[in-house]
């Protein structure tokens, strides 16, 4: 039995995923959480084989809440569910530790065959989604500034970017005030900027983080 574990701020949302999954023999919805705080008092209450998040919540964005996960379970097997389709939200979540990408105007008919292909181990993206990151490829965005910062400055950027202060990434990566201080001037180089703020824009224009 796959156990997995629901995390979106609308309860109408929740309950729709997990009869969704529900009618599938082989999967259980066994947790639920509407917001970043709920799933942390929750989250070593027992294990779960996969974890869908929302991008989208109140407080920390889900982005933010993958990188945290990242640190704390890295075991766990999360898909993000989102209503975001833009190519460069599914990289950054991609990349920042996610094992599936999936827009909510998939479900219901992905969704299952999602979950069941992250929890074997695999990774999930769309067609669509997969087509569209390949034309992006070949339009050569790696000329864009953070195509060229490192994962852990890439984390670094998009936690600063959404508000997050550098005690908070420094508690959230388990890494010092001093080495979180350190990334950040290297991103500063990198991307030829001077402060959050700029980092921000940056990432919104973008679609690095997405604004609440």
């Amino acid at each position: 039995m796959i156990e997995v574990f629901i995390v979106d701020d609308h309860a109408v949302v929740r309950r729709g995923i997990k009869q969704i999954l529900s009618d599938d023999p082989e999967i259980e919805v066994t947790g639920e959480a509407s917001d970043a705080e709920e799933l942390m008092q929750q989250l070593y209450e027992k294990h779960w084989d996969v974890l869908i998040l929302d991008i989208t919540m109140p407080g920390k964005s889900g982005l933010d809440v993958l990188i945290e996960l990242r640190q704390k379970k890295p075991e766990m097997k999360i898909l993000i569910l989102s209503m975001h389709p833009e190519e460069e939200v599914a990289l950054t979540a991609l990349k920042s530790g996610a094992a599936g990408y999936l827009n909510k105007s998939s479900v219901p008919g992905e969704l299952v065959n999602a979950v069941k292909r992250i929890n074997d181990g695999g990774r999930y993206i769309t067609t669509s989604l997969a087509e569209s990151i390949a034309f992006s490829v070949e339009k050569d965005l790696s000329i864009l500034p953070h195509r060229n910062l490192s994962d852990r400055e890439f984390q670094v950027l998009c936690l600063l970017a959404s508000g997050n202060t550098l005690t908070d990434v420094s508690k959230m990566l388990s890494l010092s005030i001093k080495t979180v201080s350190t990334y950040r001037t290297r991103v500063m180089e990198k991307m030829n900027m001077n402060t959050n703020v700029e980092l921000t824009h940056y990432a919104i224009k973008h679609r690095i983080i997405v604004p609440l």
